[in-house]
């Protein structure tokens, strides 16, 4: 029956949240430190909440996720987890002799009121710490916002504890990236490699959960941000910040212990989000447009313009994180799609600004919503009253796909149900003509199991 019980007369919800559009925060803090070498994740709470984060990460990434954890019982419950930690990283250094251990709270952590740096001081002082290893704290409590804050609240912990200020300038430039694949980040990469840019990308998660199968295991991968380069982005040119929910935290800490300003802007996805982070590479980095990129756009306008029959009206639901959803949500409109229904289970002003904004010019009849109670169950509710042609979102979307029989693309985070989504950019241009052909492809893919077989078309 899977959902079919759910009916299109909405009744407002204060306290109950059905089918949440987000996960916890300790999944996000714990992506955000595999993003950087040597590091060991430490989750600072019970073993179940451990293992839930990294299943997680391990069903979407396919790969091991390596993390500690403090392994509370019932007396740190109610005495508090500073013994069981200080024990955790002392066994951490002479086990697994990370150079980095990332620790992020739990709920449970946070609800009895560990204070992580005093514990993580006190294992300085006690030597449970070796000479030249560090420990980076950050709280991320569950039961506030969703993985995307705990993502935040990781990678502002690493440019506090890292960053570095001194006299020399380096013609460089920081690019601190929301959750993307570790292929998007590739993709950052190589686009600034193309610019001829130097840059540091914090965090860098290629190389490490999408790792070449060599037959020998790697505790740390050879990919990640390195700490010599986190120092160096106290001397940089400048901070982009791509994906506000994600990086502004990072970057603003970054601007205050450094002085080193940011510049903000929408992860790259799509047309117009690229053309933006690109003119603001060539503006910062103080260089032209190679024609290789100048190519790689024209070849996605050509196939918008080739395939804009097909993309014409077409009403889309989608949900996931907002740093995705904005500039997601302008591509299609690009596109001249219209993206009817849209939600986010993380709260913040961001999304709602920019939606509004954006929506109100464009598609005034679009629905959104984000925070509390902006969940699946309401998304299959408006699809109940007015259906739509295309759902894109992570996973969890198949059951309403299924149900009311609508062409589906799986984007985002969770994906557990199929690969590829870890190696093949959705960033930049490129990312952008594949996003292109998984929508028409779906909506092609529909339309030939669907249809009469009369208008069963060889050439489409």
């Amino acid at each position: 029956m899977l959902l079919r019980h759910t009916t299109d007369k909405i009744i407002e919800r204060k306290a109950l949240t059905v089918n949440p559009a987000k996960t916890c925060q300790p999944v996000g803090a714990m992506y955000a430190a595999l993003g950087v070498h040597g590091c060991l994740p430490h989750s600072h709470g019970s073993q179940g909440c451990c293992s839930y984060h990294r299943s997680a990460l391990t069903r979407h990434y396919k790969e091991p996720v390596m993390a500690a954890t403090s392994s509370f019982t019932e007396g740190s419950s109610v005495f508090g987890g500073q013994a069981n930690l200080l024990q955790g990283l002392d066994n951490i250094y002479k086990i697994y002799e990370p150079d980095i251990v990332a620790v992020h709270s739990t709920c449970l952590s946070e609800t009895i009121g560990d204070d992580l740096g005093q514990i993580a001081a006190k294992a300085r002082t006690d030597g449970q710490v070796p000479e030249g290893k560090h420990v980076v704290v950050a709280s991320t409590p569950s039961y506030v916002g969703s993985h995307v804050t705990g993502y935040a609240n990781m990678v502002e912990a690493f440019v506090k504890y890292f960053a570095n200020k001194t006299d020399r300038l380096i013609k460089q430039v920081n690019v601190i990236s929301g959750w993307v694949e570790p292929a998007d980040m590739r993709e950052l990469k190589r686009i600034m490699g193309l610019m001829k840019i130097k840059s540091v990308l914090l965090p860098d998660t290629s190389d490490v959960l999408d790792t070449p199968m060599t037959g020998k295991f790697e505790m740390y991968p050879k990919g990640g941000t390195t700490i010599p380069e986190m120092v160096s982005m106290g001397d940089s040119l400048h901070t982009i910040a791509l994906g506000e929910e994600c990086t502004t935290l990072a970057a603003k800490a970054l601007d205050n212990k450094c002085k080193v300003a940011y510049t903000s802007e929408d992860l790259p996805i799509g047309l117009k989000a690229t053309d933006r982070f690109i003119n603001t590479l060539s503006k910062i980095g103080g260089v032209s447009v190679p024609d290789s990129i100048t190519d790689e756009r024209g070849r996605l306008v050509d196939t918008i313009t080739d395939m804009h029959q097909y993309f014409y009206g077409k009403r889309v639901a989608l949900f996931g994180d907002p740093d995705q959803l904005i500039p997601l949500t302008e591509f299609l409109l690009d596109m001249d799609m219209k993206p009817v229904y849209i939600v986010s289970g993380t709260p913040g002003k961001v999304f709602e600004k920019k939606m509004s904004a954006m929506l109100a010019e464009r598609l005034p009849e679009a629905k959104f919503k984000n925070g509390p109670n902006a969940d699946m169950f309401l998304l299959h509710q408006w699809i109940k009253q007015e259906g739509v042609d295309l759902i894109i979102g992570n996973t969890y979307g198949k059951y309403i796909a299924r149900d009311e029989k609508i062409p589906f693309v799986r984007y985002g985070f969770p994906i557990i149900d199929r690969v590829g989504h870890s190696y093949f950019t959705s960033l930049g241009y490129v990312g952008g003509l594949r996003l292109v052909e998984k929508m028409l492809s779906a909506m092609m893919d529909h339309q030939d199991a669907t249809c009469s077989e009369v208008k069963f078309e060889l050439v489409m």
